[in-house]
């Protein structure tokens, strides 16, 4: 029996081009300004200390210039790394703020999460974006405050998306077996490491991408997932 929903944002929630479209050209555009009047504020100091202790990184945290066009390439990128998604929630915090836009959620995915958890589900939230970047979001949304609805939030701070142990890590924290627990994603790799680690898996198919050898349970949308079928 499924006890607990762990939901993917980007292409699952969330559309791929209110991410690819806005927020990230949003923080491309911002990035430079934000780091700039930011700088010396300790939690912005000390995530541009971690981004420059990455593995490939080509900055210095003492250069503003490199570890500005070190950001920027790696947002061009899309490339996972958790100091950098933590400044980008930290930019989008103040553009939500701002009115620059509201969070997209799709209607069908606002209005089960809502259902699921007048049922009495525990929902959680896992994306590659910051658990800030997570909140703002759905606090922000096309459907007001959501952030009720669920229990808890995790990034790559636990595990990255396609690892096995990340899942294991989140059924420990959330104190739940594998096995009761629904992970839901677009990403087929993503979708495999849960189930390697115990988890249920749907895949959300929104957008036209390849159902070539994917193994999982798939749908179109929230309301056609069937938790009796788990």
């Amino acid at each position: 029996m499924i006890k607990a929903i762990l939901t993917d944002i980007e292409g699952t929630t969330t559309s791929l081009s209110f991410v690819k479209d806005v927020l990230f050209p949003y923080a491309d555009q911002h990035i430079a300004e934000f780091v700039t009047q930011y700088a010396n504020r300790p939690e912005v100091a000390s995530l541009i200390e971690q981004a420059c202790q990455e593995p490939d990184a080509e900055c210095d945290a003492d250069d503003l210039a490199s570890v500005i066009k070190q950001l920027r390439t790696w947002i061009a990128t899309d490339k996972k790394v958790t100091s950098l998604k933590a400044l980008q929630g930290l930019l989008w915090e103040n553009a939500y703020q701002q009115g620059d836009f509201t969070g997209h959620i799709y209607p069908d995915a606002a209005s089960v999460l809502r259902h699921w958890h007048e049922q009495g589900l525990k929902l959680y939230v896992y994306s590659s974006g910051s658990v800030q970047a997570q909140y703002l979001l759905f606090y922000y949304s096309d459907f007001g405050d959501l952030t009720t609805l669920f229990s808890g939030y995790f990034d790559t701070k636990v595990g990255h998306k396609r690892e096995s142990a990340s899942y294991q890590t989140i059924a420990k924290l959330i104190n739940s077996e594998p096995e009761s627990i629904l992970f839901l994603s677009d990403i087929h790799e993503e979708l495999d490491a849960a189930a390697q680690a115990g988890l249920k898996t749907c895949c959300l198919v929104r957008e036209k991408q390849s159902l070539l050898g994917l193994t999982h349970t798939w749908v179109s949308d929230f309301t056609h997932i069937n938790l009796k079928n788990y």
